[in-house]
This record gives C-alpha cells, structure tokens and sequence, in this order.
C-alpha cells in the first residue's frame, strides 16, 4: 500500500528541474513588470514635470511682457530703464496697485532668473537696494550661448526682423527688449526642452 502511494505521488508531483524552471519564469515576469511599472512611473513624472516647466515659463513671459510694457520715469524721476545686459535688465513701472512706480531688476544667476523689486520709501523718497525684494521666477534655464535679453532701437517695428543694439547699449536707445529662456529639467530624460521667448514694446518709449 505505501509503495503504491508513492508511486501516485512521483507520477502527480514535480521535479526539481521543473520547480526550478517555474521560479525563474516567475522571477523573469516580476522583473519585467517592475520595469515597466517604473518606466511608467519616470515617464509620468517627466511629463508633470515639463507640464510644471511650461506654466512657469508662460507665467514669467507674461509678467515681464506686462511689466516692462508700461516702463516708464521712476517715481524720482530717473530714465525708465535703469541698465541692460545680456543676462539683465533694471527698469522702472508700477507692477502693483499704488501709485508709486517701482525698481525691477530680471536677472540670471546660473540656471534661475530672478527678480527683484524695490519700493521707492522715505522722504526725500529713494530706492533703496538694501530693501529689494528677490523671488526665483524660472528655473533650469539652459540658454547656451543664446542672450537672455537683446534689445532693438527705432527700427524695429514688431513686424520686420531687425538688428539688436550692439553692447554697450545706450538705454535710451532702446524700443523693444527680447526674453529668450529655454527651459531643461532634466536634460537626459526630457524629450525637448521648452522655449518661452518674445518681444515687449516700450509702450512710453516709442517713437515711432
């Protein structure tokens, strides 16, 4: 009776072999699974992130287009744009709701523009730098050799491609100012960068 039992017993069970076949087919389905999950996961997280990168980059063209269209003298009377390079701008306008018109400074430092602000205070009423405000307003900027600013004289006319002024830039030259900002989290994973340029005209500038 017990050698007929194990008899039943070696036809139904399984071999090592087979045992070992099974598990690393197991184990070949868990890896494959794992790596699409994470896969997945990276290509979710890319695309937020560019997602996150595109309304940054549409946020701070749209404030520097508003703010630096209403440049204008500052509220002592200095020129409306204070200085230029390629990589900043210092200007005055009134980007709030009082009456005062305040210092605006864009800047690049490394791969962040920043911004800083300074409200005119005191009496006589000046500019103090040691009260400017500074906020990160884009991140991962990889322009390369592209300037951050470039700026146009009379001759450009929103329609025609002109020549930039050329440095040194006597500001009041100057008609029009061009943001160019590429923005790259992470270069070896984003498909393609994401480019926030355009073009602001000087409204109280304008002569022609």
């Amino acid at each position: 009776m017990i050698g007929i039992m194990k008899n039943i017993f070696n036809k139904k069970g399984f071999t090592l072999l087979e045992v070992l076949v099974a598990m690393g087919i197991f184990l070949l389905l868990i890896v494959g699974v794992t790596s699409i999950l994470m896969y997945s996961f990276r290509a979710r997280d890319v695309i937020w992130e560019q997602l996150s990168t595109q309304n940054e980059g549409r946020k701070v063209l749209q404030d520097f287009t508003n703010e630096l269209r209403s440049a204008t003298a500052s509220s002592v009377g200095a020129y409306a744009i204070e200085a230029v390079s390629t990589s900043s701008i210092i200007f005055y306008s009134n980007i709030d709701s009082d009456s005062l018109r305040e210092r605006v400074r864009y800047f690049l430092s490394g791969t962040t523009l920043r911004k800083g602000v300074i409200k005119p205070t005191g009496t006589p009423m000046l500019y103090s730098v040691g009260n400017e405000t500074v906020v990160d307003v884009a991140q991962d900027v990889n322009n390369g050799a592209t300037s951050t600013f470039t700026y146009y004289g009379s001759d450009y006319n929103g329609v025609t491609v002109t020549s930039t002024l050329s440095s040194p830039i006597n500001t009041t030259l100057i008609r029009a100012v061009g943001l160019y900002l590429r923005l790259e989290e992470k270069p070896n994973l984003s498909p393609t960068p994401f480019i926030a340029q355009g073009k602001v005209d000087l409204r109280n500038l304008k002569s022609n």
